[in-house]
């Protein structure tokens, strides 16, 4: 039990050293350590709410501080929600803001980041329409942009995005937000039918200024909460009050969710973040870099930028076990060497992802009998075209490289590989041959062939 804490008290002082001051004392500090029982280390929090904050934000911090201080690769990381004491240590609460902010009478905005602010967003060209969108969702609630889709893969920021608009509106008087994940609304609602509080349910969601619903994707499949939510919908925009929605995919590529509620989800703003570009992931470093009590030199946040490229997620996990290390073994002349060793394990994961566009050229040059140079060219018969278009599909596919990037790569415009993309995409739902080269071309490249589905 003592080396458990002992363990604790160390992962303790590496969060305290990387992480902000607000989001420590907020989400970290107030956490009780317990013991590790069959190699998981087991932590009390006092509500459902801190729990699944934790889980979903903080969860890869604590395992990367945990190992840093020793623990074990394989240990696992659990929040037990338990009561609090009769002198409970107090239960995180959103940073005071710059300005006041009105009550709000809604529980579910306690899970906003008060991290999640527009001041906080590193922009660039994969997010910066994304981004305009956003500010003006949140300057003109209701007007513009009603409602908002913000689709992408996972950790490139659609969640602090949609929740900088919920933190900006809080400053406008009486105005209220509603945070919710879809996960969360679905069963909230199997516990509304369950209880018969249905009423209850539909006013949780229906009195808001402001909906942000996050992982739409989730409801695909589910009927009964796709009714539900048809009719919140229809009642909020209606209403006139703003509805914004995040998912891992565009509308076009949800699958099993009603026409109708796909229809609705175009009436306002569709926009996409794509992965960021090696300027922006740098900038992005560098300003979390800025926040944290350790600053890192220039040259590994460039050596993390070249080689972290998943997402900003990974990006920022990286960044935060690098400096762990730091504060751990007070090595501020820590190498790049020392760097890869930290980091081998993300940096091997990130080798298994790669794919270059020079591959997927080669691969397409070779299926349909061409030349390297047919790839750039400014022939446009069908015979050409449809091979370069079709590189650009997988390059959006299969790499990481922003849109910019492969426009820059094919000699072509950004529009044009949007265009590109979108064309082989309806293509291969009717061209039954076209499908199979492209997923023939995918195969020989080792990656499955779903992957472009």
């Amino acid at each position: 039990m003592n080396n458990d804490l002992e363990l604790w008290q160390k992962a303790i002082e590496v969060l305290r050293g990387v992480l902000p001051l607000p989001v420590f004392s907020n989400w970290i500090e107030p956490v009780t350590p317990v013991s590790i029982q069959n190699n998981c280390f087991i932590l009390n929090v006092t509500n459902d709410y801190y729990q699944l904050w934790l889980e979903k934000n903080y969860k890869s911090y604590i395992l990367d501080a945990l190992r840093v201080a020793g623990a074990p690769v394989d240990l696992a990381v659990r929040f037990d929600v338990v009561a609090p004491n009769p002198s409970p240590k107090p239960e995180p609460r959103p940073e005071p803001p710059k300005k006041p902010r009105p009550k709000v009478n809604n529980v579910s905005t306690i899970l906003m980041n008060p991290l999640y602010t527009f001041e906080n967003f590193v922009t660039g060209p994969s997010n910066s329409f994304a981004h305009a969108a956003a500010i003006a969702v949140s300057k003109s609630p209701a007007q513009a942009h009603n409602p908002l889709f913000i689709h992408g893969p996972t950790g490139l920021g659609k969640t602090h995005l949609m929740q900088a608009i919920g933190h900006q509106i809080l400053t406008r008087p009486g105005m209220s937000v509603c945070y919710v994940s879809s996960e969360t609304m679905l069963n909230e609602y199997i516990e509304a039918l369950k209880n018969r509080t249905m009423v209850d349910f539909r006013n949780r969601y229906r009195r808001a200024d402001v909906l942000l619903v996050d992982d739409i994707q989730f409801f695909c499949g589910k009927g009964s909460i796709q009714e539900e939510f048809f009719h919140t919908f229809d009642a909020l925009h209606s209403a006139h009050k703003q509805i914004i929605m995040t998912s891992d995919l565009p509308p076009a590529d949800l699958k099993d969710l009603e026409p109708r509620l796909l229809s609705r989800f175009g009436w306002g703003m569709v926009t996409g973040i794509e992965n960021p570009d090696f300027e922006t992931r740098l900038a992005i470093l560098r300003y979390k870099n800025s926040l944290a009590n350790v600053h890192l030199r220039e040259d590994i946040l460039t050596f993390i930028a070249n080689h972290i490229q998943s997402n900003v997620r990974c990006l920022e996990g990286a960044l935060t076990r690098t400096s762990a290390f730091v504060t751990l073994h007070e090595n501020p002349a820590i190498t790049i060497d020392e760097v890869r060793k930290v980091l081998k394990d993300l940096l091997n994961d990130e080798r298994q992802k790669d794919i270059t566009y020079d591959e997927i050229q080669r691969a397409v040059v070779s299926h349909f009998g061409l030349r390297m140079t047919d790839m750039s060219s400014e022939d446009r018969t069908r015979t050409l075209a449809t091979p370069r278009q079709v590189a650009m599909f997988l390059c959006r596919k299969l790499t990481r490289l922003s849109l910019s990037e492969i426009a820059q790569t094919f000699g072509k415009t950004h529009a044009t590989v949007v265009h590109a993309s979108k064309t082989i995409q309806d293509r291969i739902q009717v061209e039954n041959d076209l499908l199979d080269s492209v997923q023939h071309i995918v195969k020989t490249l080792g990656r499955d062939s779903s992957s472009i589905s």
